[in-house]
Parts: C-alpha cells; sequence; structure tokens
C-alpha cells in the first residue's frame, strides 16, 4: 500500500513538472537528455522530445540500460529507435537485449550493420541510411556525417527538434572542417575527451602499437585537443558541453573538465555550461527548451504630458 502511494505520488509530480514545463516553454515541453553512461567501456545516451524517445548507441549491458532508464521514469519498451555512430562494442553491446529481444529499430549506415551483425550475430529491425544522409523520426530532424575513426563507417550526429540542437561526438580522431561546420550550430554538444597525453604516455598497461593508434588521426581525442576544438566550433548558441569517453586510467574527470573550461575562459565562452560524464552513473538529465514568449503588441500612439518643464509640442511614445 505504501509503495502504491509513493508511485502514485511519483507520477503525480511529473505530470504537474511536464504542466509546468509546457507553460513556460510556451506550450511544448522542452527536449530531455540524459548521458547514462559513457566512457571506455560504454556509452549510451537518452534523447526525448514530445513525441520521440531515442536511445544514442547502446554500449552498456542491456540490464544497465533497463536500470538507467527507470531512474528517470522510462522503459526501454517505449524507445522508438536506437541511433548508432559505429560498431565498437562499447558502443553496441546492449543491442541484443533491446534490438533483438525487444524488436526496437536500429538506425546505421550498411557498413556497420553489416559489422553489428558479423559481432553479434543478431537479427534487427535495421533503418539503413547513407553516412550525410538526414533523416526524419518523429519530430527529430537527425544530421548524421562522417567522422575520422579507426571503424568500418563511424558517424557524428546533429539532432534538431522543438527549438533544440544536440551535437554527438562520441569517438573521432581528430577533427575535420566538415565536422566543425555540422555542429557549429549546436545548443548542447556532447564531445569525446578520451585521454590525457601525459598520463597515456606514462601508461604502462598499454603497448606502444596501441598508444599510437590511440593518439592517431582515426584514434580518440585527447583533453588539449577537444579543448582546442571546443574554441574553434563554439558560438553564443552552444550552452552546455558534456566531456564523454573518458578513459579509466589515462585521463580524470577534474582535468578533462579543467583543461577545456581554462581554455573556455581564455577566449571569453563563459556562457557553456562544462559537466564531464560518467562510466558508473547518468548525469543529472538536461531539460532544454527556449522559453517563447508571446508577441507583444504596440500600443496607440497617445499623448503623455512632459515629465521635466514645459514644452510645446507634446511628448509621444510607444509602450511594450
Amino acid at each position: 500500500m505504501l509503495r502504491s502511494t509513493a508511485c502514485a505520488d511519483f507520477y503525480y509530480f511529473l505530470k504537474r513538472f511536464a504542466a509546468l514545463a509546457s507553460s513556460f516553454y510556451g506550450g511544448s515541453v522542452p527536449v530531455q537528455f540524459t548521458i547514462l553512461g559513457s566512457g571506455s567501456s560504454g556509452n549510451c545516451a537518452y534523447l526525448e522530445c514530445d513525441d520521440t524517445r531515442l536511445l544514442i548507441d547502446a554500449g552498456l549491458s542491456g540490464r544497465q540500460i533497463r536500470q538507467r532508464l527507470l531512474a528517470i521514469g522510462r522503459t526501454p519498451e517505449k524507445l522508438d529507435g536506437i541511433l548508432i555512430t559505429h560498431e565498437h562494442s562499447d558502443h553496441i553491446q546492449g543491442l541484443t537485449a533491446l534490438a533483438a529481444k525487444l524488436n526496437i529499430p536500429v538506425y546505421c549506415n550498411r557498413l556497420t550493420r553489416d559489422a553489428i551483425h558479423a559481432q553479434l550475430g543478431i537479427e534487427a529491425q535495421y533503418r539503413l541510411f547513407e553516412t550525410g544522409a538526414t533523416i526524419e523520426l518523429g519530430s527529430m530532424e537527425i544530421n548524421t556525417f562522417a567522422v575520422p575513426h579507426d571503424a568500418y563507417d563511424p558517424i557524428g550526429f546533429l539532432i534538431q527538434s522543438d527549438g533544440a540542437k544536440i551535437g554527438i561526438l562520441t569517438d573521432l580522431g581528430h577533427a575535420t572542417k566538415l565536422v566543425t561546420e555540422r555542429v557549429r550550430a549546436a545548443n548542447i554538444l556532447m564531445l569525446e575527451t578520451n585521454h590525457d597525453l601525459k598520463m597515456l604516455q606514462e601508461d604502462t598497461r598499454r603497448p606502444w602499437s596501441v598508444k599510437q593508434r590511440i593518439v592517431s588521426r582515426h584514434g580518440h581525442l585527447s583533453n588539449d585537443a577537444a579543448a582546442r576544438f571546443v574554441c574553434e566550433m563554439a558560438s553564443a548558441d552552444l550552452e552546455h558541453l558534456y566531456l564523454g569517453h573518458l578513459s579509466s586510467d589515462c585521463n580524470r574527470p577534474e582535468l578533462a573538465q579543467e583543461t577545456v573550461t581554462r581554455e573556455l575562459q581564455r577566449i571569453g565562452a563563459t556562457h557553456v555550461a562544462v559537466a564531464t560524464a560518467s562510466q558508473d552513473l547518468p548525469c543529472a538529465t538536461l531539460f532544454y527548451g527556449r522559453r517563447v514568449d508571446p508577441p507583444r503588441q504596440l500600443e496607440p500612439l497617445r499623448e503623455r504630458p512632459p515629465l521635466y518643464g514645459d514644452f510645446s509640442e507634446p511628448q509621444l511614445r510607444f509602450s511594450l
């Protein structure tokens, strides 16, 4: 009985919050964005707008994805699809439990589909697209573009919905001109800060060949490289920056955040809120929307007595 009452209270709170949000944002519920987990061992994010619910990658176990969705009041059964950036295991390992068993559509390009099938051996509802295409899913417009990484056909996303633009760059060895231009309009950006170069160089667990792959132009972004990229693409539109895909032993969250924040402050981009994603816990859900104020009406011209002195001409004004 107590549990039932608690659940009722919780859902009443969610309904009240949705009503208040709808009122504040001019009648539309804001976009919700939650990074469920991000690191070298698994990456998965959740994006929701008024009529569409998506996962971006499914690199956690099916059980972990379910638990973390439940923690924000959502379930995998209500998902409309799963976007996949590339076929590495830290981006697809949850597909067996989600796409195969729950029949959730998987959106990816053909080479990524073939690689997923070869690795996992699963049959799923694949929705294929060409890299560079723009696809529509509900009220979301999803722009895809190529990124340099050591996978078959890796991609990034710029997702637009309800006035929000969310950029996804989880794995890339360097930022090409194409990548920079595609995410320049983002209000929210999830960006890889994989390693600190000094920590990677001093690491004794990785052979030289692996280190060379990581720092190559088709490997992973370091903290410094990510900071330079953000400073190049940041505009007044960028409000929220999430640092993701951190190496567990060649990086530290405070180091990544300090490096990127310092460079943003150097160029005067103090309006950007920087947060670091965790492998073990979801980030706090971001509710994003631009408030829509009703159009202001100009009142008719009318005479107004002068505030000071005695002027022969009447004083006219517009009232907003």
